[in-house]
């Protein structure tokens, strides 16, 4: 992660005094082309950092630089420390140690403010430790993907991030079969493994655009629901108030929008008797198939 990289770029630095392009990238597991827009970045940012070509070269912080709390105001030294403490809820490893060296550096006590737990309470882990490792290290992954269908497929790819979208975790990277960018729901990732095979970065995978070339998954479906008061306790944990309209009577109409795949038919199905999909009417009678099929079961 960049913030992290930044500083403890500048700690090396204030350490071996000077160091190469080439270590630090080696170091980072990154191109050399990203370590010189780190190094542009601290030097927008007020570090005085410069390279010297040629022998015995390298780069360097001027010799009166001191890393000290002066470099931020205080609201800036509340935002780092604060977002690091994100970070360090997901466990990413060298995230504590920076955090403590900063903590003494700006003289501020950290405040606890943010707890995330990956885990489901079916699942002690999904692989967040593994692929993360992957990520920074820049290590291919490969692993078996069931899609909505339940199809298997043997995937290989160069992890990029995290996403978390509509209430799911997700994994992009660039598949190395379909040569595009894709997603990959978590979930439905089966025998992960973190190979030796490293892999350079692609520069146009760097930008700050968040578009996919495809999505490994079905195409969506904007549903018109109606749910019944009795259903209260759960409407406001599933969906956002900008998808509810509460009725007179007590009722909900939902409007939302999910993947249109075998788990949002699960989803539909855990209301029961609380739930009508109103729109769409291919929808509906899916809904009716998978109540008749149930019904088969008791009679």
């Amino acid at each position: 992660m960049q913030i992290s990289r930044l500083f403890e770029i500048v700690y090396i630095l204030l350490d071996k005094q000077r160091v190469t392009a080439r270590e630090l990238a080696e170091h980072f597991g990154v191109s050399r082309q990203t370590i010189c827009r780190d190094i542009d970045t601290l030097s927008t940012a007020g570090i005085p950092i410069y390279t010297e070509r040629g022998k015995g070269g390298g780069i360097r912080l001027l010799p009166e630089f001191v890393l000290n709390k002066s470099i931020l105001n205080e609201r800036e030294q509340t935002e780092i420390l604060s977002a690091l403490q994100g970070l360090s809820t997901v466990k990413t490893g060298d995230t504590d140690q920076i955090l403590q060296k900063l903590s003494t550096v700006f003289n501020r006590d950290m405040t606890d403010w943010l707890k995330i737990d990956f885990s489901d309470w079916s699942h002690e882990h999904i692989f967040f430790n593994d692929f993360k490792r992957a990520i920074l290290e820049r290590f291919v992954i490969t692993f078996d993907y069931y899609n909505s269908y339940g199809d298997q497929t043997f995937r290989r790819i160069e992890p990029i991030q995290f996403w978390y979208k509509s209430r799911a975790w997700y994994l992009k990277g660039y598949c190395l079969t379909k040569q595009g960018v894709r997603l990959y729901k978590l979930t439905r990732i089966k025998n992960p493994v973190v190979t030796s095979e490293h892999f350079a970065e692609r520069e146009a995978l760097t930008s700050s655009d968040d578009s996919i070339d495809q999505w490994d998954e079905q195409p969506t479906v904007t549903l018109k629901l109606r749910i019944t008061p009795e259903a209260t306790y759960r409407v406001h944990d599933d969906f956002s108030d900008s998808e509810i309209e509460k009725q007179p009577d007590g009722s909900y109409l939902v409007s939302t929008t999910f993947t249109e795949d075998q788990w949002v038919r699960g989803f539909l199905l855990s209301y029961g008797k609380q739930i009508e999909v109103l729109e769409p009417e291919h929808m509906r009678d899916i809904m009716k198939e998978e109540t008749q099929e149930i019904l088969k079961k008791y009679l």
